[in-house]
């Protein structure tokens, strides 16, 4: 039976919103008309399912009089009445996504109202009658599945028309089945964008490289921005005057980053103490004014502190908002119960499509599912007194050879920067001996992490977890504690033997070199060990390709990153190089992972390992900078030779200079001395920052306390809805009896033979 839906036009459903297909209650509104047609046929369904047999005709005339006839239920399961039925089929549940035609069309409709919003083109030639609605439509798909396809085939136009991201949103909130939703995004898909190669292996070990990197690049490009353009480009466009004749190239500066880069604006030394640009008031020759003279100042050493306070500043605020979006993202607010119900029902991804990434993503959630029964069996176990003591010794005795190697790291480094030092000065036929110190580094950055590894398969960890956490924790101290008798070395001891030398060109120049062999040890050992380790893991040992080490590969990238940071002050280019090593290490472990590697057994890892990689990079790696270059700001006198604070005794008395000069300019710009003497050399205003931040944070986590007191009252009011209604059911069922008993008792008193007159004469 045809239903047909004809609801007249009202004055607001012409240029309003439609219903929301995400709000329940209007979603029910918008389908209240085709509940009520469908819901009619409940008792047709109902009495096709009464058992047929000898008493069945009277059965079937008692219901089709009332229609209040009980229906049985399969194997003594509670029978509901016909009413009951009719209530429980217009149920939103049990009729939203019945007519798909209807879905679809309502789609259609909204879908166009978006590309109108976005002022997208618009699909043109269709008259009003020939445009889909509820309105006037035949709900029944065997009489109109010629209209319901071509429907389909504009919503499809219209949803290709749309953002990825937005087009994504609404096809998940179709009320449709997940047959429908694939067949849809297939037509959606043109041959072009269909994936290629081995999207499983990119998906689960790829993905969170390509994320880190992009996460890099921003940060290195928010840097590098303000430094090109209120410094290099400045300073390139008015060059300082030439110290001598330019040293020639001979290509052993691209590794050791001296000869004729040194006297460029790649280095800290090139940059003028001067104001460029000298106003016309005092002509530097003593001649006439030009129109250069007479342009705006610059002055070059309040530019470079300034803008170097900027730039930092500006990477802080987005690493704090990374961290922060990250965090939302990884961490559910609510507790931990139902973590396996959660991952048998909701892990899914219903946009893989092809056969070898459904597999892998099967073997995922398996081995999702195995990892989370071994924390909960974990929890649940209880060692002996012997096993929890000698599984303490064995931890504590791989942590004291762990931390044994970071201390034979540490002092070998410490003794060669000692024995560089006594070397020094290096004559410039001799420059590659400068490498010698950046190669020492690399190789124990190389060499350390294997012997890590080795060691923690004396630990068995029983949490997968638990083992990464600790390989990143150790190999983090090795690379902070290394970075950090470096800096000793170059603020502390560099400064007092470079005292008739530019030792900021020499810290740059340092950590060049670091930046640079860092990156052909990283290529040497993508390239040349993970192909060597794959041959003997697959014909030696028999197990396959070797899978991807994602912590190593994390750590690698915040090692480098930290570098940057440490050296952006005294090399304002370095950022750039940084830039270009992301780019190229990318590709290269993008060819290595396919060819070499297989995605590891635990991929479920990535997902928090970008949280965890972001939490690195804000606190102990962007934090040490920060202190490492505050303190160089602050404490360490510049050289007298080169850079634009030569004359000063800090770098920070470029600003006290400016607001001298400021006070002696006129009243006219009074009100900035104030600023710097109350804002900036006054602590009040740090404090009083501080303690907002305290105050937001401790704010932050109260809110976080509330939203889970708030799910946990939520979900038991959950539970109480679906309480009540099996209560309400239960009542109705039991009402509906009784009116049933007592409509078939005035039936049966109705259809009682009255009286015959015989036996009335008789009586």
């Amino acid at each position: 039976m045809a239903s047909v839906l004809d609801a007249p036009e009202t004055p607001e459903d012409q240029g309003s919103r439609e219903p929301s297909p995400y709000d329940e209650s209007e979603m029910h509104q918008s389908f209240h008309l085709l509940i009520q047609e469908q819901s009619q046929g409940a008792v047709e369904e109902g009495l096709e399912l009464q058992p047929q047999g000898p008493g069945a005709g009277a059965g079937a005339a008692g219901a089709s009089a009332g229609n209040q006839q009980a229906l049985l239920g399969p194997e003594g399961a509670t029978a509901h009445s016909m009413a009951t039925l009719r209530i429980l089929a217009s149920m939103p549940s049990r009729t939203i996504g019945r007519s798909r035609g209807a879905v679809i069309s309502q789609y259609y409709n909204r879908t166009v109202r978006l590309r109108r919003r976005a002022s997208r083109p618009q699909l043109r030639g269709l008259g009003r009658s020939a445009r889909p609605s509820l309105r006037l439509y035949d709900l029944e798909l065997d009489s109109t599945a010629l209209a319901e396809e071509e429907k389909r085939v504009l919503l499809v136009k219209e949803l290709q028309g749309l953002p990825v991201a937005q087009r994504d949103h609404v096809l998940r909130g179709m009320p449709l089945s997940l047959a429908e939703k694939r067949r849809l995004r297939e037509e959606m898909r043109s041959p072009s964008r269909r994936p290629r190669g081995r999207p499983g292996l990119l998906g689960c070990c790829s993905r969170l490289r390509y994320a880190c990197a992009l996460t890099l690049l921003a940060f290195n490009a928010l840097l590098l921005l303000p430094l090109l353009a209120l410094l290099v480009g400045v300073q390139a466009a008015f060059p300082p005057a030439p110290q001598g004749p330019a040293p020639t190239f001979t290509g052993l500066e691209l590794l050791t980053g001296g000869g004729r880069f040194t006297d460029t604006v790649m280095y800290y030394g090139y940059y003028s103490n001067a104001t460029l640009n000298q106003p016309c008031a005092d002509p530097p020759d003593g001649g006439q004014c030009t129109p250069e003279a007479a342009s705006l100042p610059y002055n070059m050493p309040l530019a470079y502190l300034f803008t170097m306070g900027t730039a930092f500043f500006i990477t802080c605020f987005t690493l704090v908002y990374s961290m922060s979006h990250s965090f939302g993202e990884s961490y559910r607010v609510g507790s931990a119960l139902g973590a396996h119900a959660i991952t048998v029902f909701c892990s899914w991804d219903h946009k893989v499509t092809q056969k070898r990434a459904s597999r892998l993503q099967c073997d995922n959630i398996r081995t999702q599912l195995k990892e989370l029964l071994a924390e909960w069996q974990l929890r649940r176990g209880h060692r002996s007194a012997c096993g929890r003591l000698r599984r303490a010794a064995v931890l504590a005795f791989v942590w004291l050879l762990c931390l044994g190697i970071t201390l034979g790291c540490t002092v070998a480094v410490y003794t060669f920067s000692e024995h560089m030092i006594e070397q020094s000065p290096v004559p410039a036929d001799r420059e590659g001996a400068l490498l010698a110190l950046p190669l020492v580094v690399c190789l124990l950055n190389l060499g350390a992490p294997y012997l890590y590894r080795g060691l923690a398969a004396l630990e068995r960890h029983d949490s997968p977890v638990l083992e990464v956490y600790v390989a990143v924790c150790r190999n983090l101290i090795l690379k902070m504690v290394t970075l950090g008798i470096l800096c000793y070395h170059w603020l502390g001891r560099r400064v007092a033997a470079l005292q008739d030398q530019c030792w900021e060109n020499f810290v740059g120049q340092e950590l060049y070199r670091l930046m640079v062999l860092d990156f052909i040890f990283t290529l040497l050992d993508t390239l040349c060990g993970e192909l060597l380790w794959r041959l003997i893991s697959e014909r030696r040992l028999g197990r396959g390709k070797p899978e991807f080490d994602i912590a190593r590969n994390v750590l690698e990238l915040i090692y480098g990153q930290t570098l940057t940071w440490l050296g952006a002050l005294f090399s304002p280019l370095l950022p750039a190089v940084q830039i270009i090593k992301l780019l190229l290490l990318f590709y290269v472990k993008k060819t290595s992972l396919l060819a070499n590697c297989q995605a590891p057994r635990r991929p479920w890892l990535a997902s928090h390992m970008r949280t965890v990689f972001i939490s690195l990079l804000c606190f102990p790696c962007f934090l040490g900078a920060a202190i490492f270059l505050c303190y160089a700001v602050w404490q360490v006198k510049p050289s007298s030779l080169c850079g634009p604070f030569r004359s000063l005794d800090s770098m920070y008395e470029a600003g006290k200079v400016w607001v001298r000069r400021l006070e002696r300019a006129g009243p006219r710009v009074s009100w900035l001395p104030w600023v710097h003497r109350y804002l900036v050399e006054n602590t009040f205003p740090v404090y009083l920052l501080s303690a907002l931040l305290l105050a937001v944070i401790y704010l932050n986590i109260q809110v976080v306390k509330g939203q889970r007191k708030v799910i946990r009252l939520l979900k038991e009011q959950i539970s109480n809805e679906g309480e009540d209604k099996i209560f309400l059911i239960n009542k109705l069922h039991s009402v509906y009896e009784r009116k049933e008993r007592s409509g078939a008792g005035r039936t049966q008193e109705g259809a009682a033979p009255p009286a015959r007159p015989a036996d009335h004469r008789a009586a």
